[in-house]
Order: C-alpha cells, then sequence, then structure tokens
C-alpha cells in the first residue's frame, strides 16, 4: 500500500488568502451601492431551476457517507462526448448541466478555482506561469491548505489525486533521494503537470519520483485508469473515498494510445456557422488580423481533431474500467461520479485555428454529467452552473460545511431532482493575456487566437466583454447564438450600463457578494 505522507489539516476558520488589492474590502461603500442596485435588477432563475442563495451545507447525510469519484479531462469540449459511448451512457442515467461554465478557460486558473470553489481574482491564479499564476502562485499564497481535498480528509474521507496537478508543478526536478512535494489533504498522490506527451514523464507516487518510459504500457491514461482501480479495491466500507483522476487527454499533442491510432480515419471538425468565419471586421483587433484559414489550415484542424477524438477513446475505457469496479464491489449504489473538463477547446470558429482562451461558447461551456445515488435518469439540467461550484458540492455531499467566503454554490439540489428558486442568472469569465511564454503549454501558435486581458459576462441571451484596452464586445445569443455580430456599438446605453454595472460587481465580488452579484441579469 503506498505511503501516506501527509497527515490532514483541518481548513481553517478564514480563508487563508485574500483578495487582489482593488477588491471589494477596499472600497465596500462604492460596491454595497452597485450590488443594491444590481439586486433592484435581479430576476427569480431560469425557468425555477436556481438555487437558494449562499451555500451553507448543515445537512447530516442520511446513511455512510457517499464515495466521489471525480473525472477530470484536458481541453474537452462538448463535440467530443458524440464520440464517447461510456459518458453518453452516464448521460442516460444521470443528471446533464448543458450550461457548465469555465470561469477562466487557462488550465492552471480553471483548477486552482475547482479546488478551493473561488474565482480566479480570489485565488490570485491568473495564468499558467509565475508570477501570476501556476502552481508556485497557488502554493505561495496559501491557497492548497483550503480546498475540498483539506476539508474532506479533515473529516475522515481518504482522498487520493490521479494524474494532472497545476501548471508548474514537477515531481521531475527533485534532488535525488529527496521527496517531492504533496499537498495537503491528500492521502494517495500520484501526480505531475507534464503529462501532455502521455509518454515519457514522471509521477510523484506519494512523494516517491517514479519515470515512465514509452512502451505502450506506460500510457499515462492507462496508467491512471490502473492506479484508479487499485485504489478503489483497497476500499474499505468504514471510510468513504474522494478520488479526482485528472487526465491530460484530449490536450495537445493529441497523442491517442496505440490500439487507437488508425480510428475514426474520416471524421472531421464540426463545420458550424462560425467555422472559419467569413468577416470579422466587427470583432476586435486581435482577432481581425488573421485571414482565412484556407484550405491547408483546414486539412490540419481536421487530422488535430481526429487525434482529440482518438484520445478521448482512452478517457471512456478508463471511465467504463472504475464504473465496473464501482458494481463489482458494490460500491456503485453509494458513489457519485462525475465527468467534466476544466475548459473548452476551439477548432476553427471565429477563423482561430485552435486553443482556448475566448469568451465564446466552444471554450467556456463544458461537459458537466453526474450519476449516483438519488440522480435521476436522463434529467437535463439548463441552470447556469460554473466550476466555482464543485468544491461546495463535493462538501454538501460529504456533509461539510463550506465556508462563506467560498464563492460557489452546491449543485446538490439538481442532483436529487429538486426544483431551486433564486438560482444565478450570470456567469464571470474572466481571462489575463496575451500567453507570452513559449514554455507555457497553452502558448499559442500562429493563428490560434491570444486575446489580451478581459473580462466578461454571459448572461442566458447575452455575451458582454470589456478588454483592458478599452474594446468592446456583444452579442444577442437568442437571435445570434454562434456570435457572429457583434453590436456593442449599437447596444443602448441603459443596457451598457446595466451589464458593465454587472460585470464590475462580479470582478470584485468575494464569497457571499458573488452569490448575489450573479442574480443580476
Amino acid at each position: 500500500m503506498p505511503r501516506r505522507l501527509t497527515r490532514a489539516r483541518h481548513a481553517p476558520t478564514v480563508s487563508p488568502f485574500t483578495p487582489r488589492t482593488g477588491s471589494v474590502v477596499g472600497s465596500a461603500r462604492r460596491w454595497l451601492a452597485l450590488l443594491l442596485s444590481l439586486s433592484l435588477m435581479a430576476a427569480c432563475g431560469l425557468g425555477g431551476s436556481g438555487s437558494t442563495g449562499p451555500s451553507k451545507v448543515t445537512a447530516t447525510p442520511q446513511g455512510p457517507r457517499p464515495n466521489i469519484l471525480f473525472i477530470l479531462t484536458d481541453d474537452l469540449s462538448w463535440d467530443l462526448v458524440d464520440y464517447m459511448p461510456q459518458v453518453k451512457r452516464m448521460r442516460e442515467q444521470g443528471v446533464t448541466f448543458t450550461n457548465f461554465f469555465a470561469t477562466n478557460t487557462l488550465c492552471c486558473p480553471s483548477r486552482a478555482t475547482i479546488l478551493t470553489g473561488r474565482y480566479s481574482h480570489n485565488t490570485q491564479v491568473m495564468t499558467n506561469e509565475p508570477p501570476n499564476g501556476g502552481w508556485q502562485r497557488f502554493h505561495a499564497n496559501g491557497a492548497e491548505r483550503d480546498t475540498f481535498a483539506t476539508s474532506l480528509q479533515a473529516a475522515g474521507y481518504r482522498t487520493g489525486l490521479m494524474g494532472k496537478y497545476l501548471n508548474g508543478y514537477d515531481p521531475a526536478k527533485v534532488q535525488a533521494g529527496a521527496l517531492a512535494y504533496v499537498p495537503p489533504g491528500w492521502t494517495e498522490w500520484y501526480a505531475t503537470s507534464l503529462g501532455y506527451q502521455e509518454y515519457n514523464y514522471v509521477l510523484s507516487e506519494n512523494g516517491r519520483a517514479v519515470r515512465y518510459g514509452n512502451r505502450p504500457e506506460d500510457y499515462l491514461t492507462d496508467v491512471l485508469a490502473d492506479k484508479a482501480v487499485d485504489f478503489i479495491n483497497r476500499t474499505t466500507t468504514n471510510r468513504p473515498f474522494l478520488l479526482k483522476i485528472s487526465t491530460f487527454a484530449p490536450h495537445a499533442p493529441f497523442t491517442p494510445a496505440p490500439r487507437h491510432a488508425k480510428l475514426f480515419p474520416k471524421v472531421k471538425a464540426p463545420r458550424g456557422p462560425a467555422f472559419d468565419e467569413v468577416d470579422v471586421s466587427d470583432k476586435p483587433r486581435w482577432m481581425q488580423a488573421w485571414p482565412r484559414i484556407g484550405a491547408p489550415g483546414i486539412r490540419t484542424i481536421d487530422r488535430k481533431y481526429r487525434g482529440r477524438v482518438r484520445m478521448v477513446q482512452a478517457v471512456d475505457e478508463l471511465i467504463a474500467k472504475v464504473r465496473r469496479v464501482l458494481a463489482e464491489r458494490g460500491l456503485d449504489r453509494n458513489t457519485y461520479v462525475l465527468f467534466g473538463s476544466d475548459n473548452g477547446f476551439h477548432m476553427g470558429q471565429h477563423r482561430l485555428v485552435e486553443g482556448k482562451g475566448t469568451a465564446y461558447d466552444v471554450d467556456i461551456r463544458v461537459p458537466l454529467i453526474v450519476t449516483g445515488p438519488g440522480v435521476p435518469s436522463g434529467r437535463v439540467v439548463h441552470a447556469f452552473a460554473q466550476n466555482t461550484d464543485l468544491r461546495p458540492t463535493f462538501e454538501e455531499l460529504a456533509g461539510v460545511k463550506t465556508p462563506d467566503y467560498v464563492d460557489g454554490r452546491s449543485l446538490v439540489p439538481f442532483l436529487h431532482g429538486r426544483t431551486v428558486q433564486g438560482w444565478r442568472n450570470s456567469v464571470l469569465i474572466e481571462h489575463a493575456g496575451p500567453v507570452s511564454d513559449p514554455s507555457d503549454p497553452d502558448y499559442p501558435g500562429r493563428g490560434w487566437g491570444n486575446p489580451p486581458s478581459y473580462a466578461a459576462v454571459r448572461t442566458p441571451h447575452e455575451l458582454y466583454l470589456e478588454y483592458d484596452q478599452g474594446e468592446r464586445e456583444y452579442y444577442d445569443l437568442r437571435n445570434d447564438p454562434s456570435a457572429l455580430n457583434n453590436l456593442a456599438d449599437r447596444l443602448p446605453q441603459e443596457r451598457r450600463d446595466q451589464l458593465a454595472a454587472l460585470l464590475a460587481a462580479l470582478r470584485h465580488c468575494v464569497g457571499a457578494a458573488c452569490r448575489t452579484a450573479d442574480q443580476g441579469r
């Protein structure tokens, strides 16, 4: 059995890290007035499918506390689900959130938000690399001491992380004979941040740096599947578990397992209305520079898309393996299984060859599918959910109180088929750019899309962006779901002021203030 190298640490009663300078803390009167104004604008939820106010977890679980298995993929967009029969089976057996959003579409900021339940402006992790992001920033500001892992481990859960952690965490750099760092909260730890090639990587296995080669059996997604099966097989009935399996698939360079390398030879990337957009003259300057993609570029997109489709076959097989062992052990009746992604991925939309980082739905709207005890089969939830909500969801399932400074809400009412009022009507999207470090795995190639810093708000029928450089975008998604026509110059001043006020409140919110502000429209 792997050695346990960390001791459980109880989450502090106050946040171990504070909001950035200029937050709501430093200008309380101004933002209070703004929030009061927004509360007058707030409407009742999306068709009665929201949640009740701030996330306060007080309920005691009925019977044994459930296990939680969270499968988090990397850059998986909704269009890949069509090629994943196990995920489609999960949709038939559980709940699908059709409007689940990543509030920052870079890997490290999104994963920091998932762990803490806090927006990027509160985690202080805005990018993949120091000084404004990366594992180094997350570690330095103390955020690792206050995650869903620390709270569940302190409550008696056996916790495990397998696969990708945060950009910058590199067990290959430890000195000979030394132990790789294992963050607090994790009972078992098999992690790296450099598994993009799927071969020739180093895992920290409970602090011991273990190098893997390029044999077929070293394919990382398969290694994670085997380790997850072993973890589940060592489960005892008197101690629940939380297991996060974090694949690098289907992130570039799009390396499939050898057994899948020749599948889907004729698949092409989806050709939606935004694909190789005809006219981008109304888009911001950073997009106007790119010409039409052209036939050679489109062939490259199709080739890489086939690589993504092939990569997710191993992820789908991983899901089958872990769900099968849960059933064999009789654990499936008391285990919630969640499937999701840290962000989406564009391939050809708006003339952007490949990548992420935009505020368009192809990058921000990602799958979240859940099965488990009491979860109704085939249910679809259209209410807005986001990655800040995963921590409070796990904590409520485990009977753990969520700290009030967490920005998200628990999704548990939706998992149990309940109708919830007063849910959010808007989502904040943050981005610090452009990405400029060539060593960053998300460093864009020519034509991929590398937007400058912006903040955006997505409502049920609108997308509004403000770039730090002063440009604006606005899309009426009811009539233009593909975001082809930027109407920022024609947006009535009253509505522009409302959206700007909503965005400002969300950009500077903390905790309960976020759960008030996001009810504005």
